[in-house]
């Protein structure tokens, strides 16, 4: 982990392809809801990729309202997604990038999080809640770690065939 980048790897028990499904089509049922991984404004949103693929944007939806958390930038399913990724109290144009790359494995796929352009966030953005650099990764890691380990337990539970 260097100061620019978090990056976290989980393991999931099903085929690239349906790790990939699951990520862009389940999102809202894996990413935990309340203020520290929704909009502050509103917790209780519903996110998902909207339209799915390319050029789509990932969202965040309230009852009158939606919050555009970022543009897709890389939409290759059971492959690779990168989308970019900002805060609801980011300044319009500051944008961090999250890439995901979906490998397959025996048994599996190895999914590898990367969520990068921390050193484009000014020092004194609240989102860094005080940390210098490294602690800001190191929290940022923490907090993608708690995420794919839902998306991990999601990802497990039984499909319809």
């Amino acid at each position: 982990m260097t100061a620019d980048r978090a990056r976290v790897t989980t393991f999931v028990a099903v085929s690239p392809l349906d790790a990939f499904e699951v990520f862009t089509e389940e999102t809202d049922l894996w990413w935990n809801k309340g203020p520290r991984y929704r909009s502050v404004k509103n917790p209780r949103g519903v996110l998902r990729f909207d339209p799915p693929g390319p050029g789509g944007r990932l969202l965040e939806s309230f009852e009158e309202d939606v919050f555009e958390i970022g543009r897709v930038l890389v939409w290759e399913p059971g492959a690779r997604l990168v989308f970019q990724w900002r805060a609801s109290n980011f300044a319009p144009g500051e944008f961090t990038e999250v890439d995901v790359r979906f490998e397959p494995t025996f048994g599996g796929t190895r999914v590898v999080l990367e969520h990068r352009g921390w050193d484009a966030i000014r020092m004194d953005h609240p989102v860094r809640h005080g940390l210098d650099g490294a602690a800001t990764v190191a929290m940022i890691g923490r907090w993608w770690g708690d995420l794919v380990t839902r998306y991990r337990l999601h990802a497990a539970r039984a499909r319809p065939t």
